[in-house]
């Protein structure tokens, strides 16, 4: 039975299903296709996750503001900070769901998912919950050097009793020792043959650095990269400030910046022509991470050709941060989801550089991974997992092996393993 049949029946059951599966095997695209056949059923249906990031890249919130949870880390700080009793609107919100997606999973720490259930018990919520992603991708962000507790480790996740879902098809690469190498990276399995084939990726850089995007693991070092990249361009520089719209009177300045830097978007836009660009978003002509290079602008309109010498005529893209209200329909009451604000932007990027967090979700050619800036569990992995082909990848020289560069937590590790099916 194909995955959506399947995914779909469980979920119809009431039962709940973790969705898994290395980078670039599917789960965001089938995640969307849930979304779409839930929504075009008239069913309700909650696009959560803990990064705002993550939460932008399904369309939804994050969990701290859809379950009311402030800035608590944990239960005990729920209490701490007065938020611990349920307000009536939230409850009356949660309780309207028939599906709650968390994306990420792998960035859920464990004292936040027993925050999840007890919000979920507070409002009787019915309905079912779907959680999506890779444990051996980015794991759960910790104050100062505390060890990580991922969502698998809490009594929450066993009452849960998912269903696991494995998705095991890369579509990002069709090159077999590649996609063999990166599964594993992915477990961090490095012996002599994925020793000899990554130290083989180490290739020379010419002098031209346009044609490639550097992957970063500090966001100082892409900016930094695509500004003295931009300035050897010979070309009038253009601006384009991001456009907003406000739905909601009580929307705030706060609130737009960070929804700017969660969506990947450019507050003020800085392009030339000459400069190659990303695309940072899916459409019928283009895909998240695709590039392309800047033919001509003008005030509303600029036009990228990609590799395949095709130009595309781009117009500013709207993103919503939507919320939930409780409105009147056809004479009765019940919560809908409408936006609070949109930004209009051209929905590209400077492809000079990014950083592996940005990089999410992106399939990336010509790209090279700055292996001196890798320092967490499993961040190598999805680094190398950007790429769509190992002859159009460079690493840089690493200062440590490449088993020490390819490391994963090793709870994480033991839970995949143990629940590797399909």
């Amino acid at each position: 039975m194909p995955f959506f049949d399947r995914t779909t029946s469980l979920l119809d059951t009431k039962q709940n299903v973790f969705l898994t599966g290395g980078a670039g095997t599917g789960k965001t695209t089938l995640t969307r296709k849930i979304i779409e056949h839930y929504s075009s059923e008239g069913k309700k249906v909650a696009k959560l996750a803990s990064t705002g990031m993550a939460a932008t890249l399904i369309g939804g919130q994050t969990l701290h503001s859809f379950l009311d949870l402030g800035i608590a880390d944990s239960i005990e700080e729920l209490e701490q900070k007065g938020k611990l009793e349920i307000k009536k609107k939230i409850k009356k919100l949660i309780a309207s769901m028939d599906l709650i997606i968390i994306d990420e999973i792998s960035m859920v720490s464990a004292p936040l998912f027993e925050m999840i259930r007890l919000r979920l018990l507070q409002s009787d919520f019915k309905g079912t919950l779907l959680a999506v992603g890779d444990f051996l991708q980015l794991p759960p962000v910790v104050r100062g050097y505390g060890e990580i507790y991922f969502a698998f480790e809490s009594e929450s996740w066993q009452r849960f009793a998912f269903e696991t879902i494995t998705l095991e098809v890369n579509h990002r690469s069709d090159d077999r020792d590649f996609v063999k190498v990166l599964d594993r990276v992915r477990f961090a399995e490095v012996g002599d043959d994925e020793h000899y084939y990554l130290h083989h990726l180490i290739k020379p850089i010419g002098e031209d650095l346009s044609q490639y995007t550097y992957l970063y693991g500090k966001n100082y070092s892409a900016s930094r990269h695509n500004e003295a990249q931009l300035a050897f361009i010979d070309s009038d520089e253009m601006m384009y400030e991001a456009q907003l719209v406000k739905h909601d009177k009580q929307t705030t300045e706060k609130e737009v910046e960070r929804f700017l830097s969660d969506a990947r978007i450019e507050s003020q836009l800085k392009l030339k022509v000459g400069a190659p660009v990303l695309f940072t978003r899916n459409a019928w002509n283009y895909f998240n991470g695709e590039r392309g290079r800047i033919v001509r602008l003008s005030d509303e309109i600029v036009f990228v050709e990609k590799s395949d010498g095709v130009v595309v005529k781009l117009e500013r893209a709207a993103m919503a941060k939507t919320q939930w209200k409780e409105k009147t329909v056809e004479g009765k009451k019940e919560m809908v989801e409408e936006p609070k604000f949109s930004v209009h932007q051209f929905p590209i990027a400077l492809a000079f550089a990014i950083t592996i967090h940005k990089s999410q979700g992106m399939s990336i050619e010509d790209l090279i991974i700055e292996t001196t800036e890798i320092f967490a569990p499993s961040q190598f992995y999805v680094a190398l997992s950007r790429a769509t082909s190992p002859h159009r990848l460079i690493l840089k020289q690493p200062l440590t092996d490449w088993c020490n560069l390819a490391f994963v937590n090793h709870k994480a590790l033991n839970f995949t393993k143990r629940n590797f099916t399909i």
